[in-house]
C-alpha cells in the first residue's frame, strides 16, 4: 500500500529552509508544496533553477521576485493554502509572528530552534520526543547544539549509564555565508550565564536530563565545538561507552589520528564524499579522545550548526503529520534518503544496512 503524500510548504529559504526543501524532495511520503521568502536574490534564483515554486513573503517580496526576472505563485497566503503543513525557517522570532496565521488556517506547523518552547509546547529531537509529536498541530525542532546535547545524552540514557552531565560549548560566531557581514574577531565572548540556554533547551526535549551548558562565542564560522564530562550510572569502560554511542545512526565516531582532528578536515571529508554542501548530519564525535575513569566519562564531539536539525525537521514532518508512528521506521527512511546510515558504515569499515 502507498503511503499518502504530504505537501510541505517552506517559509524561510535561507540556511536551513533551502536544506529542508532539498531534504523534503528526497522523501518517499512528502511533497514541496513550495517556498516563501522576504527576498529576491541569488538564493530564490537557485530555487526556481531547482523546480521549486517561489512565493512572496508579501506583495512587496512578490514584486521583487517578478522585478528580479522570476515567476512567482503568489503570496505566502496562496502557498498556505496548497499546504498540509508548513516549516517556518524565518529568522529568530519572526516564525512565532507568523503562528496566528498558521493557526487561523487550521494547518500544521513546524518552528526552528530560535523559538521558544513554549509557543508549540513541544520540543522536538527525533530519538528522544518523537512518540509524543505524533498527530500533534505543531512542533519546534530545538537548535543545532541542543539537538546535539539530546542525541548524545539520550544514547547514554538508553544504555543505562547516565546520571549527569556537564558540557562546554565554543559557538561558532556566525553562519559561513553571513561572515561577512556579522561575528567576532581576534576575542571571545562568554555567554554571560551558567547555565548556558542549551541546558534548558534539552530539558524542554527530556525533563529528565540532568545537565549544565557552558558557551562561549568563538571567531570561526565552520561549526560548534562540544567537549562534555559526564558523570555515569557505574564504573564502566571505554568500549562500553563506544557502544553506547555507536547505537545510535545520527553519532558517527571519527578518529584524530586518521587525518580528521580539526573541523576543517571533517567538512572537507563531507564535500570529498559528496555531501551536499558539504552537510555533515551527524554528530562527529572523537572516538579516541573518549576517556572513562570509574565513572566519569570525558568526551568532545562537531556540531554541524547548518546541517544536524534537517533529519530531525524531516523526521518532525513524519511525526505530526502521522505518516509514521514508529520513531525507528521514520528515523530509517530519513537517514536512507540523507546517507546517514552509509556514513557511519563507512566510518566503520562495514556495509551499510539500512532498511
Amino acid at each position: 500500500m502507498n503511503r499518502p503524500r504530504v505537501r510541505v510548504a517552506i517559509n524561510g529559504y535561507g540556511v536551513i529552509g533551502k536544506r529542508v526543501a532539498d531534504a523534503v524532495r528526497l522523501q518517499p511520503d512528502m511533497d514541496v508544496a513550495g517556498v516563501a521568502d522576504v527576498t529576491a536574490d541569488w538564493r530564490m534564483q537557485v530555487a526556481a533553477e531547482k523546480g521549486f515554486d517561489l512565493f512572496g513573503a508579501n506583495e512587496a517580496a512578490v514584486g521583487a521576485l517578478r522585478t528580479a526576472g522570476l515567476e512567482p505563485r503568489g503570496t505566502l497566503t496562496a502557498l498556505l493554502e496548497q499546504a498540509d503543513v508548513v516549516v517556518d525557517c524565518t529568522p529568530k522570532r519572526v516564525a512565532a509572528e507568523n503562528v496566528t496565521t498558521y493557526r487561523a488556517k487550521g494547518l500544521k506547523f513546524i518552528l526552528q530552534g530560535g523559538e521558544k518552547h513554549a509557543v508549540t509546547g513541544h520540543s522536538f529531537v527525533a530519538e528522544s520526543s518523537y512518540a509524543a509529536a505524533v498527530g500533534r498541530d505543531s512542533t519546534r525542532v530545538v537548535s543545532c547544539n541542543t539537538t546535539s546535547v539530546v542525541r548524545t545524552l539520550t544514547a547514554l540514557k538508553a544504555a543505562g549509564l547516565l546520571v549527569s552531565a556537564r558540557g562546554t560549548l565554543l559557538r561558532r560566531a556566525t553562519d559561513p555565508w553571513e561572515s561577512h557581514e556579522s561575528g567576532i574577531m581576534n576575542t571571545l565572548v562568554p555567554e554571560p550565564a551558567i547555565p548556558s540556554h542549551q541546558g534548558p533547551d534539552a530539558q524542554s526535549v527530556d525533563p529528565e536530563l540532568d545537565v549544565v551548558t557552558m558557551a562561549v562565542k568563538v571567531p570561526e564560522t565552520l561549526s560548534h565545538l562540544h567537549y562534555w564530562n559526564v558523570r555515569l550510572t557505574r564504573s564502566s569502560t571505554r568500549e562500553e561507552v563506544l557502544e553506547a554511542f555507536r547505537g545510535s545512526a545520527r553519532i558517527a565516531l571519527i578518529r584524530g589520528d586518521r587525518g580528521l582532528g580539526a573541523l576543517n578536515a571533517v567538512k572537507e571529508w563531507m564535500l570529498d564524499i559528496g555531501r551536499p554542501r558539504g552537510d555533515l548530519y551527524e554528530v562527529a564525535l572523537w572516538e579516541d579522545m573518549v576517556t572513562v575513569r570509574g565513572d566519569e566519562l570525558f568526551y568532545a564531539y562537531m556540531v554541524d550548526n547548518q546541517a544536524i536539525v534537517i533529519p530531525e525537521t524531516i523526521d518532525a514532518i513524519r511525526a505530526i503529520c502521522a505518516l509514521e508512528p514508529e520513531p525507528s521506521r521514520s528515523m530509517a527512511i530519513t537517514d536512507a534518503s540523507l546517507g546517514i546510515g552509509r556514513l557511519v558504515a563507512a566510518i566503520r569499515h562495514e556495509p551499510a544496512t539500512i532498511a
